[in-house]
């Protein structure tokens, strides 16, 4: 078991994004979107890394699997998000791209560290 939730790589790459997201995503949409779009993104992307921290704090394995797909559903989140900022042209092309092949990556990560679980506890 990891000492701490942040020392979980699933934790981990999900504040990556977050950080990403911050820089890239949010400081370039409008000010229009800043109930909208921006606290939708921002929103998902702590919820993220809140969940996984949830589920390393919680008591069975079953429940830390339960915060685990809730994060992943999080990180999808995440990627439609932007891909509506990008069809509404406030990012890129090259921005989403970047977005997407991150979202995959973490949420195999993700799916690892549920398998795991899983095994450890048969």
């Amino acid at each position: 078991m990891a000492e701490n939730f942040e020392s979980l790589e699933c934790w981990q790459r999900c504040n990556e994004l977050k950080m990403f997201l911050k820089e890239n995503v949010l400081r370039k949409l409008p000010a229009s979107e800043r109930y909208d779009l921006y606290s939708q993104i921002l929103r998902a992307s702590r919820s993220s890394t809140a969940n996984i921290a949830e589920g390393w704090g919680s008591y069975h394995f079953k429940d830390n699997i339960k915060f685990l797909v809730n994060a992943r559903g999080s990180v999808a989140q995440i990627l439609d998000h932007t891909i509506e900022a990008e069809s509404w042209n406030y990012i890129t092309k090259e921005t989403l791209i970047e977005i997407r092949c991150q979202t995959t990556r973490y949420m195999q990560v993700i799916n690892g560290y549920i398998r795991y679980l899983r095994k450890s506890n048969e």
